[in-house]
C-alpha cells in the first residue's frame, strides 16, 4: 500500500470494525479524482462507490435546461453511492469532483453484499445517509432563504472542514454554479467578507483569516449540518474539527486555510 495513501484517511472506512474492514480492503482501489471529473450522472446506474480521502465531491441537482446547483458535498467524512443500499437502482444526482485529490473506489456489488451481511456496516451507512439527507435539506433551505454572503460563508466553512491545509482549485463560475447564483454575486460577497477582515481575496485565492468571524457571518445552516454529522457519526465526521452547537460557534481565531479559487 502506498505510504502516502491509506483507506482509513476516509472516516467511514476508518470507523468499520476490523473484520469488516479486512473483508472490504482488498476490493478498494486508489484512484486520482480530478476537478470537474464526472463520477455519476443523474439517472445512471453506478458501477462503483467512492470514498474520498483528499478529494471533495459535489452532488448536483440538474434541471432540463441544463442549469444546476449543489445539493451536498462529500469529503473524507463520507462516501458517494448511498442510493445503492437504499433500494434505488439509479442515482438521483450528478456527482462531480469539486477539489482534486484521491479517493478509493469499490465495485458497487461488493459494498452491497457487505451491507446485507454485516449489521455494523448497515448501521454505519444508514447513519451516514441520514446525516447526508440533513445536509441536502439544509442546503435547499439555505439557498432559498439566505443571502449570497451567508451561503458563501457556509460553503467555505464546510469546504475548509474537509481539508487539512490543502489548496482548493476551482473557478468562480463553478462556485456560482454550486450556489445557484450569478458569478457577480460571488465576487460581491467575497469582497464584503474581505472588507471586514474575514478573508483575503485575490485572483486565484481565498484565505480565511478569521474563522470564528466567518462562522458568525454564516447562517445557522452550517451549524445544523455539522451538528447532525457529529450526532450521528461522532467518531467519524469532521475528525479534524471540534463539535459545534447549531446555536453557538467557538473556533480558535488563528485557524487559517488557504483556498485557491481559480
Amino acid at each position: 500500500m502506498d505510504s502516502q495513501h491509506n483507506p482509513k484517511q476516509n472516516h467511514l472506512l476508518a470507523a468499520l470494525p476490523r473484520a469488516e474492514f479486512d473483508r472490504l480492503s482488498p476490493h478498494l482501489e486508489l484512484v486520482p479524482l480530478l476537478t470537474s471529473d464526472v463520477l455519476s450522472e443523474s439517472g445512471g446506474k453506478p458501477q462503483y462507490v467512492y470514498f474520498p480521502t483528499s478529494a471533495i465531491l459535489s452532488l448536483h441537482c440538474q434541471l432540463q435546461n441544463g442549469s444546476s446547483s449543489e445539493i451536498a458535498g462529500v469529503g473524507n467524512e463520507g462516501m458517494l453511492g448511498v442510493s445503492l443500499f437504499m433500494g434505488g437502482v439509479t442515482t438521483p444526482s450528478r456527482a462531480v469532483v469539486q477539489t482534486s485529490g484521491h479517493g478509493y473506489r469499490m465495485a458497487a456489488h461488493v459494498l452491497l453484499d457487505e451491507f446485507r451481511r454485516s449489521e455494523h456496516v448497515m448501521r454505519l451507512l444508514l447513519r451516514y445517509t441520514q446525516a447526508l439527507l440533513t445536509h441536502m435539506a439544509q442546503t435547499a433551505v439555505c439557498n432559498r432563504h439566505h443571502t449570497v454572503e451567508q451561503q458563501l460563508c457556509r460553503w467555505l466553512l464546510l469546504t475548509v472542514d474537509r481539508l487539512d491545509s490543502h489548496e482548493l482549485k476551482t473557478t468562480q463560475e463553478l462556485i456560482s454554479t454550486m450556489l445557484g447564483v450569478r458569478r457577480e454575486g460571488i465576487t460581491e460577497a467575497a469582497g464584503k467578507l474581505q472588507e471586514i477582515g474575514l478573508i483575503r481575496y485575490r485572483r486565484g485565492h481565498i484565505t480565511v483569516l478569521d474563522r470564528a468571524g466567518l462562522e458568525s457571518q454564516s447562517c445557522e445552516c452550517y451549524g445544523v449540518i455539522r451538528q447532525e454529522f457529529s450526532r450521528l457519526l461522532p467518531s467519524t465526521s469532521y475528525r479534524h474539527a471540534p463539535l459545534l452547537s447549531a446555536l453557538h460557534y467557538q473556533r480558535p481565531l488563528n485557524r487559517t486555510r488557504s483556498i485557491s479559487a481559480m
